[in-house]
């Protein structure tokens, strides 16, 4: 007599990587071909909206990043962060792919660092840093209408926002036309509370549980 048969296998759900993959080759091939002069408005007017906030304003810590290439423009915002007497973080990225930070003393003061970006020369203050940040504004390609963010692929602002404590803004930069995209989820992924362009900032409800 035959024993128990064993419960049918379960196939593996399918993964999102190449959907997110075909998304941000969109999402960069429309940054591409963003006229100049937009970019430059576009970064006066989020720095602008995001200045306005009462958590920025009442902020005594924000943990930001330098912008590069064609993303939203972040030069604007950070100098006037410093003008207004705040402290500014910017992240060091490991090689391992997480972030470490360090205070942001100006632009003099930023040097080149891997994959192209540029990182203050302050000492490090540790991967746990950001938790203590009033504000956290993160970098990003698109995000949907519940704040899933869709990232380079890395996940070093996913593992940066798992340190964030809850009810502390953590709110991404992006051009109008990245807002609302359907983003794949993975179990990794981090939402964000907000999304800030050039039309505004954009707060997303906070997500059951």
């Amino acid at each position: 007599m035959a024993g128990p048969q064993p419960p049918p296998h379960e196939p593996s759900p399918p993964s999102a990587a190449p959907a997110k993959l075909a998304l941000r080759d969109q999402v960069l091939e429309g940054r591409r071909r963003r006229p100049l002069a937009s970019l430059v408005e576009d970064a006066r007017a989020t720095a602008a909206h995001l200045l306005d906030t009462p958590e920025v304003r009442r902020a005594v810590t924000v943990a930001a990043y330098v912008a590069v290439g064609t993303e939203p423009g972040t030069s604007a915002l950070l100098n006037a962060l410093l003008a207004s007497r705040k402290r500014v973080l910017l992240p060091l990225l490991q090689a391992d792919g997480d972030l470490d930070w360090a205070s942001h003393t100006g632009e003099s003061q930023l040097y080149p660092a891997r994959r192209g970006l540029l990182e203050p020369l302050g000492e490090p203050l540790g991967r746990d840093a950001v938790a203590g940040a009033d504000v956290v504004l993160v970098p990003g390609l698109a995000v949907d209408d519940t704040g899933l963010r869709l990232g380079r692929g890395g996940g070093s602002y996913d593992r940066a926002l798992a340190r964030v404590p809850v009810g502390t803004l953590t709110c991404v930069l992006l051009y109008p036309d990245e807002v609302g995209r359907s983003v794949p989820g993975e179990a990794h992924d981090r939402r964000v509370g907000a999304v800030a362009t050039a039309d505004g900032v954009h707060r997303f409800p906070r997500a059951p549980g």
